[in-house]
């Protein structure tokens, strides 16, 4: 059942490359979107499979590979991966509707996002850390080629340093892999059977730090967050949505999957640090986009403050905190594609990217009313409006991690209105306002190029109204993850609950598992 969500990437590469060379390129893209909604369209079926009543690993597969080497085919999903290869799916087919017919070299760009499909689906869903380690690398060269080739004017400036970091990256996440086989009792690569209990704590320290910086960079996080707003900038609306909806969600799920969960006994110690890299990410991307004329340049830089949001959340460690994070994955994936894919409307009809220089495109006769309406409604789901999923991942996420990190999560609070503020001042220079007389003759957005942002605004809209929808599928998984961790910040005030009168008010990750679905109830 997961390997379909592999093959029929793979199948659609070959489809694609073999199809005749005087095809229309409308055909063309037909077609590959027709490939590209298949996995889509298998992993809600996964969905509707999913035993809800089990917070593990679903739907294993396992065939011996390359044993001499601890490599396996061995592919498994819970709770936390499943969502994350809807999203891959659904994003990639949107990216590929979202591609323009006048784009050269249609062939060869169609096949690259079905090998990043395929390449993230394969991360998200391995349980060998060998296995997770090629996939997590099969999707490097795919993105170099989409921004250096169908880039800005800076493509190759931006695309390099992409590269550099991302291998960097994997050089890093490969040694603590090697590092947990090797000094592991079970001496193989499977994630089922790696554990960290025997290892000291300075071993534990050492690839956990490790762990932490790889899966850092490709966040990315303050400080190590360089290549991102170059990379987003310089790469074509399409691409620029699998980069921050897709891509920047295997470093955020490395984070939770290969840190908290590999290593409970450490996290603790890692964790206050953690939650302040955190929080300066936070900030530092919400003052920075205020500081950006180049609206998709803003909206790079808000991006690496909504990834502090999950990394606070993930140190915090605590039930309600983790399903937050997961949480804020989805949402920011689904908000940053919407909004990379307006300002590539914007931008293609008004020829310019520039605050300064944008006005009025609400107007309703000559501006962009419809698609200014959405940019309306993304940045008010980027800045955490009630009745948007960006409110129901940021409000679980305050209130998971408050209880850990007062300060850092009132900061957090704090820097959550400051992305209303840059949201504000983009939307007042762009939306409102005159249009110039002389240049403002638009050519129509039709409803073909309309339709991805309205099914995008739609899904939004109804996970912030019935945020059930979402969370529900996450939350055995995150409560048993966070079942395992045994932090000593939380023994004193473990024993104040246990002691008390009421003892439903006992935290979720303490509690044993039949409880915990009671409380979830």
């Amino acid at each position: 059942m997961l390997t379909a969500l592999l093959v029929i990437p793979v199948i659609g590469v070959l489809i694609v490359s073999l199809l005749p060379s005087n095809l229309q390129s409308d055909r063309l893209r037909q077609i590959t979107l027709f490939i590209s909604i298949a996995p889509f369209l298998w992993t809600i079926y996964l969905f509707f499979q999913f035993d809800l009543d089990t917070g593990g690993f679903q739907f294993s597969e396992f065939i011996p590979w390359l044993e001499p080497i601890g490599l396996n085919y061995h592919l498994s999903i819970d709770g936390i991966s499943l969502p994350l290869v809807s999203l891959n799916s659904f994003l990639s087919a949107i990216a590929i509707y979202s591609t323009s017919l006048k784009i050269e070299r249609q062939r060869l760009y169609y096949v690259l996002i079905l090998l990043v499909n395929f390449g993230v689906a394969g991360a998200l869903m391995a349980q060998n850390l060998l296995l997770f380690f090629l996939f997590y690398e099969v999707e490097l060269i795919p993105f170099y080629l989409l921004i250096s080739i169908w880039g800005g004017e800076k493509r190759g400036y931006a695309a390099t340093k992409f590269i550099l970091y991302t291998a960097v990256s994997g050089l890093l996440i490969i040694a603590a892999f090697l590092g947990l086989a090797f000094l592991n009792k079970s001496g193989n690569f499977e994630y089922e059977t790696i554990t960290t209990a025997g290892l000291s704590l300075k071993t534990q320290l050492i690839l956990l730090t490790l762990i932490l910086v790889g899966f850092g960079m490709k966040t990315p996080l303050v400080p190590l967050h360089t290549w991102q707003p170059d990379a987003y900038v310089e790469a074509s609306p399409p691409v620029a949505i699998l980069l921050g909806g897709v891509l920047a969600k295997l470093g955020t799920y490395g984070i939770i999957r290969f840190g908290l969960q590999l290593f409970p006994e450490t996290w603790n110690l890692t964790a206050p640090g953690l939650a302040i890299i955190g929080v300066i990410s936070v900030i530092y991307g919400a003052l920075t986009a205020i500081a950006q004329t180049d609206i998709k340049r803003m909206v790079a830089y808000s991006s690496i403050g909504h990834m502090g949001y999950i990394l606070v959340a993930s140190a915090a460690g605590t039930s309600l905190s983790v399903l937050g994070a997961v949480a804020q994955m989805i949402s920011h994936g689904l908000i940053l594609a919407l909004l990379f894919q307006l300002i590539g409307t914007v931008e293609e009809k008004v020829g310019t990217r520039d605050r300064d220089v944008l006005n009025g495109l609400m107007n309703p006769i000559r501006g962009l009313p419809l698609t200014s309406g959405l940019l309306i409604a993304a940045g008010m789901a980027s800045a955490g409006i009630p009745g948007l999923v960006g409110f129901v991942a940021e409000y679980i996420v305050f209130q998971g991690s408050f209880s850990r990190f007062p300060i850092e999560t009132i900061l957090c609070i704090i820097a959550s209105g400051l992305t209303a503020v840059y949201f504000v001042i983009l939307l007042n220079r762009t939306c409102f306002g005159k249009l110039d007389n002389s240049l403002a003759y638009y050519p129509q957005v039709l409803w073909s190029e309309r339709l991805p942002a309205l099914i995008l605004t739609l899904i939004i809209f109804a996970f912030g109204i019935q945020p059930n929808w979402l969370v529900h599928w996450i939350e055995p998984t995150t409560n048993q993850v966070v079942s395992m961790l045994t932090p000593k910040w939380q023994d004193s005030y473990y024993s104040a609950i246990a002691s008390s009168e009421n003892p439903q008010q006992k935290p979720v990750g303490w509690v044993k598992r039949s409880e915990t679905q009671q409380l979830s109830h």
